[in-house]
């Protein structure tokens, strides 16, 4: 079984000065916070910064959690660039180790965090918790489905995981509003391909 990439396997695969991804925002992420009052965001596993600078456009106050250094210092650049540096704070932890304030957040995002679940389920249970009375959870990641039926993504098991599971390691923090599979268009070379991932949204009374 592959070995999952730690910091420095990011940083070497950030280490482009283009940006891996787009730097356009997770389309669940778009949809989930369409009709939610800007606030206090908190995006774990934020990458190189393109939801989080999103976010601070969209008048959301961010703080930005990755353990790439490099990632988050190509988010510093892409948050100026977009004249949004002073609504996003990135910050570089391992989410193993990390613990957000809890109840703080009117928001928390994790976007393809693609690791064991045995090193992801605490991660959202301290996600959870961070959720302030009021406040959303949105998750969005590869669905096992994809491996046979979707386009893309880790091809190896272990780091994949169902809505089912995500909920289940929640604790029973949040009232879940979503947890299912959704299908997500990626344009490639030759044409439109489906990608199946999991999307679970939760909320603090």
């Amino acid at each position: 079984m592959p070995k999952p990439m730690e910091r420095e396997d990011w940083n070497r695969r950030y280490a482009a000065q283009d940006f891996i991804w787009t730097v356009e925002p997770n389309r669940f992420l778009v949809a989930g916070v369409a009709d939610l009052p800007a606030g206090r965001a908190l995006e774990l596993a934020s990458g190189e910064g393109r939801n989080a600078v999103w976010l601070a456009e969209q008048g959301w106050t961010v703080r930005a959690v990755d353990f790439s250094d490099v990632a988050a210092e190509k988010g510093r650049r892409l948050a100026a660039a977009r004249n949004v540096a002073d609504r996003v704070d990135f910050q570089v932890a391992d989410l193993r180790d990390h613990t957000p304030e809890v109840q703080r957040f009117d928001l928390v995002a994790l976007t393809y965090l693609q690791i064991p679940l045995a090193d992801l389920a605490p991660i959202l249970a301290r996600a959870a918790q961070a959720v302030a009375p009021g406040g959303t959870f949105l998750l969005a990641a590869h669905d096992p489905a994809n491996l046979e039926h979707g386009h893309g993504g880790p091809r190896d098991p272990g780091v994949l995981y169902t809505a089912e599971q995500v909920v289940a390691a929640l604790g029973g923090e949040l009232v879940i509003e979503e947890a299912g599979r959704a299908e997500r268009p990626v344009t490639t070379g030759d044409g439109v391909r489906i990608a199946i991932d999991c999307v679970v949204r939760g909320k603090r009374p």
